[in-house]
């Protein structure tokens, strides 16, 4: 029996690896090397899993579905596998894990190096154009020759990072075949504003919550790292909250609180504390956040930089104090899907078989990672989403016969 893995990515290879050795296996890629976004996850780094990966950790119209693939190959079954091929890793107190290398191509490398098995053929540079059903077999299209199968893995990847490989290929694929594929937009991803305090901010970091509003309600909520952009806003806890922002009318706003551990109350009164020096007021923050930071939040309180901080009365420190918790920026959009990490929608999970990920309307027809409507949260959501459902399919698709 032959499976085809149309995609070389993340969930690919897993699918390719998991499969029987008895198995014949073509794996194919249509760029000219196998798992090029894997080199760019975690900033070169590789996030490859995170040890709470759980379904709250995932979104879609059923989050539910991961269920059976994280249950079946979790986070800790992940990370053996990956030692068992040869990858040390170490996991970050927020239970983000990396290869200890601090490295992407290890774990690229230790996946090439598992590949090279007598039953697994890997054919890059190979676009798959179609796939037909014939009977009960396949026949799976490409520039580089037609190939039969009794199997087919859809294991494209999404829409994001298409600089970096990413496609709509297993969209148009699996559309073909009968399946619902729901909208898709950028998830992970930095949000714009027209905010004026921006430009001064460039290249800022600082730790804050954010919360993304829309009509002043809160729709999602993180906290994390932010990093002030020539655009807007970045960093893990802006992806955090980026999925459903400027996703329909009303007012978008993104509130920061950048002490979200240290109460109103108390940071006014360290503030108070400081009117018994003789520093401008542009210093009136400095100690407690980046000093840009500090004096665009005391000008955006309306208080003159050059103003003697002796001379402040309560209501002005009353006003920095809400600008330092709860400033709030507009938003006018999000950036487009090659800048997002990943995709929101896809092939409707409905369609599919949580238990096996085949196919409900063409039996032999699996799908995995990032193609489903399902997307993770940031930290190791979505690559663990790749092994766990690359896995699940690869297995269940070379059991039997049809």
């Amino acid at each position: 029996m032959r499976i085809a893995i149309i995609g070389g990515g993340a969930s690919g290879m897993a699918a390719a690896l998991a499969a029987p050795e008895t198995v014949e296996v073509l794996l194919l890629e249509r760029q000219a090397r196998l798992g090029r976004k894997l080199l760019i996850t975690g900033n070169g780094r590789c996030n490859l899993s995170n040890r709470n990966a759980g379904p709250r950790g995932y979104h879609g119209a059923d989050p539910d579905f991961t269920a059976s693939a994280l249950r079946a190959f979790g986070p800790e079954e992940t990370l053996k596998w990956f030692q068992s091929l040869g990858l040390f890793t170490v996991t970050e107190p927020s239970g983000r894990v990396y290869p200890y290398s601090d490295q992407a191509n290890s774990v690229l490398d230790v996946l090439r190096f598992a590949l090279d098995r007598p039953n697994i053929r890997v054919l890059t540079g190979a676009e798959v154009t179609s796939i037909e059903r014939k009977g009960k077999s396949f026949r799976v299209m490409t520039g580089a020759g037609d190939f039969p199968c009794e199997r087919v893995i859809v294991a494209c990847g999404g829409a994001a990072g298409e600089k970096a490989g990413g496609c709509r290929l297993g969209y148009r694929l699996l559309a073909s075949l009968g399946h619902r594929i729901t909208p898709l937009s950028p998830a992970l991803v930095q949000l714009k504003t027209d905010w004026s305090g921006v430009s001064a901010l460039k290249g800022v970091r600082a730790n804050c919550r954010a919360a993304v509003r829309r009509d002043g309600r809160n729709l999602s909520e993180s906290e994390g790292e932010l990093q002030f952009t020539q655009y807007g806003l970045s960093g893990p806890v802006i992806f955090e909250v980026s999925r459903d922002a400027c996703s329909g009318p009303g007012t978008w706003t993104c509130r920061l609180d950048f002490l979200p551990r240290t109460e109103e109350r108390d940071l006014f009164a360290a503030l108070a504390a400081r009117r018994g020096t003789k520093l401008p007021a542009e210093e009136l923050l400095t100690g407690i956040l980046h000093n840009r930071l500090g004096r665009v939040l005391t000008r955006a309180a309306g208080i003159p930089g050059n103003a003697p901080i002796a001379s402040l009365d309560d209501g002005a420190l009353r006003r920095v104090c809400r600008q330092v918790k709860g400033l709030t920026v507009p938003l006018t959009g999000k950036l487009g899907m090659d800048s997002a990490q990943v995709t929101a929608g896809g092939a409707d999970t409905s369609q599919f078989d949580p238990e096996t990920l085949e196919s409900r309307l063409v039996p032999g027809l699996y799908a995995c990672g990032e193609v489903l409507d399902i997307d993770g949260d940031c930290g190791g959501y979505n690559l663990q989403w790749a092994w766990s459902s690359g896995r699940l399919a690869g297995r269940c698709a070379g059991k039997g016969s049809l």
